[in-house]
């Protein structure tokens, strides 16, 4: 299969296009720079919101595109002009580029957990909640899941949208994420360093390793469609896990490399014992709510 990655050298992109080209796809790789792209990939460099580079990309078509390229949470609502140019708007003249080259490719899309909005309900979560964000990158993700059904309906594309939960660990710096501290806690256990959580202990999150989250866009790409709901969006199985549990078990994996975390939001310690049966190292023991038979637990 020939398959289009955007955000091909990111965290999630790197070992997605790794993946394909494992098995034997031909994979175009965009970014804005080419290091993180795994050679193999053809690399096309520069804006995502370019169409010369989009047309550049898309010459003869595709049989998938992966479109993992985003401002993410924390970089779009300070810039929330840039979100929409980058996450709205060059992400569907993507979209009716893709189609227009014919073939009614399938798409994946990496939608976001923040499309649901806070605080979720507490009969939990599955794909009919109703969307409610209150970020603007939740807004704008939400949006685009609603073109990616509307184009599917119109047998223009062939899409599903993934509801990605927080991805772990992520390399150390800067990401633009307001969840960055969730990777950040990882890094300065393995260091030795303090660390400072800015939510309770009890907080929880959902979680996914980085190898789970490549491994289910590739099942995107090859599952049966018409088991997709009429959104064309699944919220993905994840770990549920408390940041007390996190400190706990990944401090214990480090041994003697633990160090002092502690809660902003309320003083003491995050050492609080792990919940029965819960474990960090593989994050991706999670089982969905209400099965459609979508294969993405598997």
């Amino acid at each position: 299969m020939k398959i289009i990655v955007t955000g091909a050298g990111g965290f999630v992109g790197r070992h997605l296009v790794a993946g394909l080209l494992a098995r034997g796809d031909t994979v175009v790789g965009i970014d804005a720079v080419a290091a993180g792209i795994p050679d193999g990939a053809r690399k096309v460099v520069g804006d995502i919101a370019d169409g010369t580079l989009q047309a550049d990309a898309l010459q003869g078509g595709c049989d998938a595109l992966v479109h993992l390229a985003t401002v993410p949470g924390g970089a779009a609502e300070a810039d929330p002009a840039r979100s929409r140019r980058i996450n709205i708007d060059a992400m569907y003249d993507l979209l009716e580029r893709a189609a227009a080259a014919g073939n009614r490719p399938r798409i994946a899309y990496a939608s976001s957990i923040a499309v649901l909005g806070h605080p979720l309900p507490a009969t939990g979560v599955n794909d009919d909640t109703p969307l409610s964000p209150e970020l603007v990158y939740g807004g704008h993700k939400a949006m685009m899941e609603i073109a990616v059904a509307m184009m599917s309906n119109r047998r223009m594309i062939d899409g599903i949208s993934i509801r990605l939960p927080g991805i772990l660990a992520r390399p150390k710096g800067p990401s633009g994420m307001k969840s960055a501290f969730m990777s950040d806690l990882f890094h300065a256990l393995q260091a030795g360093e303090a660390f400072t959580c800015p939510t309770r202990p009890a907080a929880t999150i959902w979680a996914q390793s980085v190898a789970q989250c490549a491994r289910n866009f590739i099942h995107a790409i090859d599952c049966d469609s018409s088991r997709m709901p009429p959104t064309r969006a699944v919220t993905l199985p994840a770990l549920r896990i408390s940041m007390g549990e996190l400190a706990h078990q990944h401090g214990g994996a480090c041994g003697r490399n633990r160090a002092p975390v502690r809660c902003l939001a309320r003083s003491g310690k995050l050492a609080t014992r792990p919940a029965a049966g819960s474990c960090i190292r593989d994050l991706s023991a999670a089982v969905c709510r209400r099965c459609i038979g979508c294969g993405f637990c598997r």
